[in-house]
């Protein structure tokens, strides 16, 4: 029975991985600009891969298809890590790196961009890495971006790239999410299947041993983002499916042998939610935040918060979503939700809003719950749809975020919303 679920939930995310908008283009709210437009070329496309914001106010992300085109990966590239910096109130575009397919890896899904603190970037594709036991892309990798050593006289310099590590199967496959990094440099993340339970891992590659995998915890579902970190190094993350139930949130203690594993809560599918594919969020007091793709009283999926409670966690349901017109099954958010000074939640949905195209909106909590307000509900034409993106903001309050299909080309954009 998991062999058959882990092959419907891998079927499932190859589909997702291809959506793109054919609807007819609408109107942009007035709040609503798109900055950039993807072609397909080397700026790349589908970008399901959210932002993240140097102290520049430099956006950084990755888009799973174009590049170099031609190649292992034919017409279609294999996708890009890119910067987007102002001048002069526009934007301009600078890809850093290709990928090639092959040892490089391909295909960097909703793998944010971390900054490390040496100014390196780092993050993951879902395939490519060389020799893979159930996969003849490969089984993605885990990778390091610097500027080059040498001096760079073109309009265009590539960045370098270090493969840290290339999981073969039998130690994850399909890494997902932003990575997350600790203050000996240690990385943390989590792969969609590869585990000895016929579902994911969570993994830790160590600085100081030359990059060496250790896995954490063997899954019993499939996460569709990676981990969250509390002050006392605690881990925290989601799987789509666990192993009775439609999703899963856990927990993982370090000790001194070694990591404990525990479920911290099991969804019911109903009107708890279920599904969920974003991570955890943790505010000040090490509650957690996150969202589901399905279920809750609209079917579209949910929000929730988890309050720790002694030894338990105390499940409290935030938001339901209306589930959309065009028959969508994964409705709700992908993407991690994202919180200001003030506890509002921000967050887009995938297939959610008015058009059905998902949207971008702001969870305000208040005496008698939590209010929601759209910020933007995509049309699937020139203002992008299906956004798989978390959301950043800048200094004055704008918001970022990116959206895997629609815009000028039908291959996804780059948005701001100003407040």
């Amino acid at each position: 029975m998991r062999g058959n679920v882990g092959t419907l939930v891998r079927a499932n995310v190859r589909v997702l991985c291809l959506i793109v908008a054919l609807a007819a283009p609408g109107l942009r709210a007035q709040t609503y600009t798109v900055i950039h437009n993807f072609s397909g070329g080397r700026d790349g496309a589908t970008p399901m891969a959210g932002l993240t914001m140097d102290r520049g106010g430099n956006l950084y992300g990755a888009a799973n298809f174009g590049g170099n085109l031609g190649g292992d990966c034919g017409a279609t590239g294999c996708g890009v890590v890119y910067r987007l910096a102002n001048h002069n109130s526009s934007w301009i575009l600078t890809p850093l790196y290709s990928f090639l397919g092959g040892n490089d890896g391909m295909n960097p899904q909703v793998a944010n961009i971390l900054i490390g603190p040496d100014g390196a970037l780092y993050s993951s594709t879902y395939y490519g890495g060389g020799s893979c036991s159930d996969s003849d892309r490969g089984c993605g990798t885990v990778f390091e971006l610097q500027p080059s050593a040498n001096a760079c006289h073109s309009a265009i310099c590539p960045w370098m790239e270090t493969i840290l590590h290339s999981f073969d199967g039998d130690d994850g496959q399909g890494p997902v999410g932003a990575l997350v990094i600790d203050q000996q440099g240690n990385l943390y993340g989590a792969t969609t299947t590869g585990s000895f339970q016929n579902g994911g891992t969570a993994y830790q590659l160590l600085a100081s041993g030359g990059w060496m995998e250790m896995i954490l915890r063997d899954l019993y579902g499939y996460p569709g983002s990676s981990v969250s970190m509390d002050h006392s190094g605690n881990l925290y993350g989601s799987t789509f499916i666990g192993m009775d139930s439609p999703g899963t949130i856990y927990q993982l203690m370090p000790t001194g042998s070694g990591w404990i594993g525990t479920d911290i809560y099991d969804f019911t599918g109903g009107s708890d939610g279920g599904y969920p594919l974003a991570g955890v969020i943790l505010d000040q007091a090490g509650n957690l935040y996150g969202a589901t793709t399905s279920g809750g009283s609209g079917q579209g999926g949910t929000v929730f918060e988890l309050t720790p409670s002694g030894d338990s966690w105390t499940y409290n349901l935030l938001y339901s979503f209306t589930g959309p017109s065009n028959g969508a099954t994964v409705v709700g958010p992908i993407g991690n939700l994202a919180m200001d000074a003030a506890r509002n939640l921000y967050g887009t949905t995938f297939a959610d809003g008015a058009s059905g195209y998902g949207a971008v909106f702001k969870l305000t909590p208040s005496g008698q719950g939590w209010s929601y307000t759209s910020l933007h509900d995509f049309t699937g034409g020139s203002d992008g749809s299906y956004p798989y993106s978390n959301l950043v903001f800048d200094n004055q309050g704008n918001i970022y975020g990116t959206a895997s299909g629609g815009g000028a080309f039908g291959l996804g954009v780059v948005f701001q919303i100003r407040p």
